[in-house]
């Protein structure tokens, strides 16, 4: 998947993440794809209790609160399952979705088994799901190398007493503002995104200036050895600046500004209306 953290069903996404090196998935979108429900907070809620009365007592003990991107980009604590206590829930609602979601999750679930026996799986499947939705193979590989980038960046952190989650979002903002002047959540609102990945929705020189951002960040933290929150973080600065000043030269010399507030969602849109 382009990110990792978003999985499709008929067109609907669902939040996961990988917790004990498997796939948890939200329950909430799960319940809201399987009923249609414009409430699927209450919905969950009013369900959790039938489980319970029904003797399904360990329900609690199966749930976990797992923090994944909320409609506003932050992260948020999040009732969370894995494979077999979803299907264990899926079987309570009353849906003719059930059974190809049922199929669809297991699918989901034996992929991610298969990748990790063979992460170059992971990334084929990235490439034909981009493929798949209209990308162009100029578009797919840079953003491919972006991924790597960005996973060579991540390690780094890991090594380097650097807390995920939080303190990788804040990192990750600080070079997004010196490179575009603008964090991530700012950059979604500027495109007119809500629940998307930003970068799928980046063209070609916004994908390279993040690149290069990050690029830069990994090479000086390397060179100047960070440790810690407070160092990383002017690390970030100085790697986003770099981008930064790159950004800017070509402003000036092209006459255009590399930020765009195209996105692949008015792009896709266009593209269809043509071809009716």
């Amino acid at each position: 998947m382009g990110d990792r953290h978003l999985a499709i069903f008929q067109g609907k996404y669902i939040r996961r993440i990988l917790h004990h090196d498997e796939w948890w998935f939200s329950v909430i979108d799960i319940v809201e794809v399987l009923t249609g429900t414009d409430r699927p907070r209450k919905y969950w809620n009013d369900l959790k209790t039938k489980l319970t009365s029904e003797g399904y007592s360990e329900l609690s003990d199966k749930i976990g609160q797992l923090k994944l991107k909320a409609p506003d980009g932050k992260l948020r604590e999040t009732d969370c399952a894995n494979t077999e206590t979803m299907f264990r829930i899926i079987q309570t609602i009353p849906s003719p979705k059930a059974e190809p979601f049922k199929r669809w999750l297991a699918k989901v679930g034996y992929e991610r088994v298969q990748e990790i026996e063979d992460p170059e799986l992971a990334t084929k499947r990235s490439r034909a799901l981009y493929k798949a939705k209209g990308y162009s193979t100029a578009w797919i590989e840079k953003r491919m190398r972006g991924i790597a980038i960005r996973e060579e960046l991540t390690d780094e952190w890991k090594k380097r007493e650097v807390g995920q989650d939080r303190e990788y979002a804040i990192l990750t903002a600080e070079i997004s503002k010196a490179t575009f002047n603008m964090t991530p959540s700012e950059y979604k609102k500027f495109k007119g995104l809500s629940r998307h990945n930003l970068r799928d929705h980046m063209d070609d020189l916004e994908l390279i200036f993040t690149m290069l951002g990050e690029a830069s960040t990994t090479r000086i933290t390397k060179t100047k050895n960070a440790k810690g929150f407070v160092k990383n973080k002017q690390a970030a600065k100085e790697g986003g600046t770099i981008a930064g000043n790159a950004r800017k030269e070509l402003e000036k010399k092209s006459g255009k500004k590399v930020s765009s507030r195209k996105n692949y969602l008015k792009s896709h849109q266009n593209t269809k209306r043509l071809e009716k």
